[in-house]
């Protein structure tokens, strides 16, 4: 059932009324700050819910807080249309969102036809993508996946909240985290829409792609326990400075990330030293790694590289050593039969199919457990992402609605 020219006029600027609506929900007033399982996390998945249900979708939310809005169709499969409502810290209104509501738009178009799909669709938020409040992430989507890690309940965020904690605090119970699962076979397919993050659509003059693969990460978070003193009195030979030894390490894996010629990339995103005065010489201090390659043989070799660095300038400058491994995911290949759908969609607007992988992590690479994966990217201006400057054209998210329209219009699911 095409839409008039008008809908799809109206389409695009219902995702960008609903986009700006979202990005008003902020723990702080001059910055957008919407952390996992935090009052403004219910607070956007309230308003998501609400957006749900006057699209005619059925709601639920699970222990983790992933809200789904369910349109039932005539046979068992169920299509998963998915993005994320968690933001990192100063954040821009698009990454993960705009996912979010043009699964529900589309929901919205197959609900009121009053057509019944031969499958089901699931649209679902989720709340853990960004990784921005606990050391880990798709703890929300690894859970529909039934792939949720207990160990993570143990984590803390920076004022010493666990996970587990903060799930009862948001009025779940963790004893229910399995039932969020899907059952085995329920799952037909995972597709999300997702600005690209980066500036390679915009660079080929291209409004769409379609995701090849979703890069492999390893997370790290590494301690240094030195010896805190007088800054004026302990002659430099003999200090045990932790700050500058985490120093050096953040030196070194910008230096063996730059000299890599296939794509490695590395992260140093937060430091904590203490006790953090002036005239005292840090005595502790912690950062986290974020490392990224192209294929997860090149990603662990260079991680071990990495870790065998961080060791001997520990041990060079006498300093204690914690170094963990937070959060692992390996390379998620989109399913050829996915891309393929994608593409016809594309085509099928008018526009060039380019093909192109993701750098950044999505909530596919926990789904992928339960379901082929499928992603259409949307170019966003000046490839800038996870900054407040991020934006989509009207036009560009125009047609990245219509493009999942037309995904789940001609969906047919993989034999067998």
């Amino acid at each position: 059932m095409p839409l008039s020219p008008t809908d799809i006029e109206a389409l695009g600027a219902r995702a960008e009324q609903m986009v700006n609506a979202l990005g008003t929900i902020s723990a702080e007033p001059d910055r957008l700050v919407r952390l996992f399982l935090t009052p403004e996390h219910r607070r956007a998945a309230d308003r998501v819910a609400d957006w749900m249900r006057a699209a005619g979708l059925v709601v639920s939310e699970d222990a983790l807080g992933t809200v789904r809005g369910r349109l039932t169709g005539t046979g068992p499969k169920r299509l998963l249309i998915g993005s994320h409502i968690d933001s990192v810290i100063d954040a821009g209104k698009y990454d993960g969102p705009f996912g979010v509501i043009a699964g529900i738009l589309a929901a919205e178009h197959f609900s009121r036809s009053g057509r019944k799909l031969s499958f089901g669709l699931d649209v679902l938020a989720f709340g853990d993508e960004e990784g921005s409040r606990f050391p880990t992430t798709l703890a929300s989507s690894s859970a529909c996946a039934g792939a949720f890690r207990g160990e993570t309940l143990a984590l803390a965020d920076r004022d010493g909240v666990t996970l587990g904690a903060a799930i009862t605090a948001y009025g779940k119970s963790v004893e229910d985290i399995p039932a969020a699962a899907y059952a085995p076979g329920e799952a037909a397919a995972y597709v999300e829409v997702h600005i690209e993050q980066g500036p390679v659509l915009e660079v080929r003059k291209e409004p769409l792609g379609v995701v090849t693969a979703i890069i492999g990460q390893t997370y790290l978070n590494v301690a240094f326990a030195g010896e805190a003193g007088h800054a004026g009195t302990v002659p430099m030979a003999l200090r045990r400075d932790a700050l500058t030894g985490a120093a050096e390490c953040i030196a070194a894996i910008e230096q063996f990330c730059r000299t890599d010629q296939d794509g490695l990339v590395g992260t140093v995103g937060y430091i904590h030293a203490t006790p953090g005065a002036t005239n005292v010489i840090p005595g502790q201090v912690s950062f986290t790694i974020d490392m990224r390659a192209p294929t997860d043989m090149h990603r662990k070799r260079a991680v071990a590289d990495v870790v065998r660095q961080i060791e001997a300038i520990a041990g060079r400058r006498q300093l204690s050593l914690q170094l963990d491994v937070t959060h692992e995911n390996r390379t998620a290949p989109c399913a050829p039969w996915l891309q393929e759908q994608i593409a016809q969609a594309i085509a099928a607007e008018g526009f060039r199919v380019f093909e192109l992988p993701s750098g950044a992590g999505h909530d596919g690479m926990a789904m992928i457990d339960i379901a082929d994966v499928g992603m259409v990217f949307v170019r966003c201006r000046g490839g800038i992402s996870h900054h407040p400057d991020e934006h989509v054209a009207l036009a560009d998210a125009d047609a990245g609605a219509r493009v999942l329209l037309g995904v789940i219009e001609n969906f047919r699911p993989l034999e067998g």
